[in-house]
This record gives structure tokens, C-alpha cells and sequence, in this order.
């Protein structure tokens, strides 16, 4: 007997129905499975953060405050500029179970305003808690990264550091001739002789050019040797004619010249300075899920699978 019209729509509906609820059993297991392993993960992280334990922050014996500085130090960086290393440096010097400030630094440099203003932090610190500080420099800390540094009462580096870089550039290019070939012609207006002095699509203003040299660049050069000097006193090499060239160095000719103290990174100064054998990691609070997320790789996995089982 052959099936009716009716009967055959009635069959495929059940089937249907039943793939559903089977679609969504699998669903509603995967986003079970989701949700109990995010729980089981914040349950790690408060047991694990900054490298101590609950226990081990509740015992009462003392450690090294880390705070880093990492990457171009820009009024924008999550991890370089004043806005994001300040509110950390405070709480590090307000921990009173912190027995020192350590900060760990590998920046090739950025704004002087803003490595100012860690500068400044840092010394403005040091005087209200009398807690000492000192910078662990990894790979490199040049340039705006230096200046920040030597606020700190030490500085330990590698032996491989790159360390130094007292200088200041700002970086121009002229299209000008390229313009000129290709047939494009320069039309910005502008009031003021010397407005568009770095303008790389108008030809030179040397005048102006010298005049920010002298007024700009050469200023916040000798502010940053006044920062150097005083932060690092007598223990600099003040007649080195190199000094202030913008020149580097490694980390061994870095300790001849006066610019660290030492070579360390911030286990051994944790250890061998500090005296104390564990460190806590103050670092800028992030959502939880995205730092459980990007903590363990599974970031990008994630936010492919969600969609997909959210539509479903």
C-alpha cells in the first residue's frame, strides 16, 4: 500500500523532530561542557595568581613586587604607557607584604612625556613608602625606557642587554622629488611660515627644520641627561664623551660606563638583593574570560565555536 501525501509529510516531520532534539541535546552537552570548563579554569586562576598561591599570599611572609614594562612606551599601550604602569607601580609600593618594587623592563623607548611621568612616578614612590625599587632589563631598555629606569635605586641586565640609547629623533621624510616624477603636485595651505615645516610633500624649510631642532629636540635631550644624572649620580661616567650620543651598549660595558649596577634578571635580584624567594606579578586587570581565554590559546577556538553553536 502506498503511502499518502499526509502520511509521507508526518514521517519526515518525526524524523526531523527527532535530529532536533538531537542537535540540540549535543548543543546543550557542548555548552554544559563550555561552562564547566571555564569554572574549573577561574577556580585554577584564583588559586594561581601572580605566581602565588592563596595560601602562600595568606602566610604572611614577604616577596618582590613585579610590575612590567613592555613594548613602545606610548600614551595608547596597554603595557607601556604612564596610564597603564602607574596604578600598578602604586599598589606594588602600597603591598605591604611587598618587601621591594622589581621592574621588569624590555622597550626600545617611545615618549619622553610619558616616560616622564613613570619617572616621576617612581620617585614620588619611593619617598612616600621607603621601599626600594629596581629595573631588570631583558632584551632591551633604551631610549624613553632608560629614562624611566633610572629612577629606580638599581639596575640589573643581562649580559646580552641592550642599555642606553640617551637621545632624542623624530623621524621626516621628503616625497618631494618622487611628487615630481610622477607628475603630482602639492597643494596644502596653510598660515604661518613655518606651519608645514615637516610637511613631506612641501620642499625643505630648513629654518624651521633648525629651529625645532635647537627648541625642541635639543630641550628634551638635556632634560633627559638632568634625568639621568640625577638618578643616577656619581656612579655614571659623566666624562665619557659617548655618553649622551644616543650610542648602546651590552650589559658589562653598560656597568662600566655607569649605567647599571649590575647583571641579573629578576630572579636573581629576587633572590640574591630582595632576599626573598617569591615574586607576585601586578599586571593590568583584563576581562576574565578574555584572560582565561588568551591564557590558555583557546581565544580564537572560542570565538569560532560559540557562533556556531549559538545558531544551532
Amino acid at each position: 500500500m502506498t503511502p499518502t501525501t499526509e502520511e509521507r509529510l508526518v514521517s519526515a516531520l518525526e524524523k526531523w523532530l527527532k535530529q532536533d532534539r538531537a542537535s540540540r541535546r549535543w548543543r546543550n552537552l557542548l555548552l554544559f561542557a563550555i561552562s564547566a570548563y571555564i569554572v574549573v579554569l577561574i577556580i585554577f586562576m584564583i588559586k594561581g595568581a601572580n605566581e602565588l598561591s592563596v595560601d602562600e599570599l595568606a602566610d604572611g611572609k614577604p616577596y618582590a613586587a613585579v610590575v612590567r614594562l613592555t613594548g613602545t612606551i606610548m600614551p595608547d599601550s596597554d603595557t607601556a604607557s604612564a596610564n597603564a604602569i602607574m596604578p600598578l607601580l602604586r599598589e606594588a609600593f602600597r603591598d605591604k607584604q611587598a618587601k621591594a618594587v622589581i621592574i621588569e623592563a624590555n622597550s626600545p623607548g617611545g615618549s619622553p612625556v610619558q616616560a616622564a611621568l613613570i619617572n616621576n612616578e617612581i620617585t614620588r614612590l619611593k619617598k612616600k613608602y621607603d621601599k626600594p625599587v629596581y629595573v631588570t632589563v631583558q632584551d632591551l631598555c633604551a631610549s624613553g625606557c632608560y629614562y624611566a629606569a633610572v629612577a629606580a635605586d638599581k639596575i640589573y641586565a643581562n649580559e646580552n642587554s641592550i642599555v642606553g640609547s640617551i637621545g632624542v629623533r623624530l623621524d621626516t621624510f621628503g616625497f618631494v622629488g618622487l611628487m615630481d616624477k610622477l607628475g603630482i603636485e602639492n597643494r596644502s595651505m596653510y598660515a604661518g611660515e613655518h606651519k608645514a615645516f615637516i610637511n613631506p610633500f612641501g620642499p625643505k624649510d630648513d629654518e624651521g627644520r633648525e629651529y625645532f631642532r635647537q627648541h625642541v629636540l635639543e630641550k628634551t635631550h638635556q632634560q633627559f641627561i638632568a634625568a639621568v644624572e640625577k638618578g643616577r649620580g656619581e656612579r655614571l661616567h659623566k666624562g665619557d664623551p659617548m655618553l649622551y650620543t644616543g650610542m648602546v651598549w651590552l650589559g658589562l660595558e653598560a656597568i662600566e660606563k655607569g649605567l647599571i649596577d649590575g647583571l641579573g634578571d629578576t630572579g636573581y635580584v629576587a633572590r640574591e638583593v630582595v632576599k626573598v624567594e617569591k615574586t607576585r606579578i601586578y599586571e593590568p586587570q583584563k576581562p576574565l574570560i578574555q584572560q582565561l581565554m588568551k591564557n590558555l590559546g583557546t581565544e580564537s577556538s572560542l570565538k569560532n565555536l560559540l557562533p556556531k553553536l549559538l545558531m544551532q
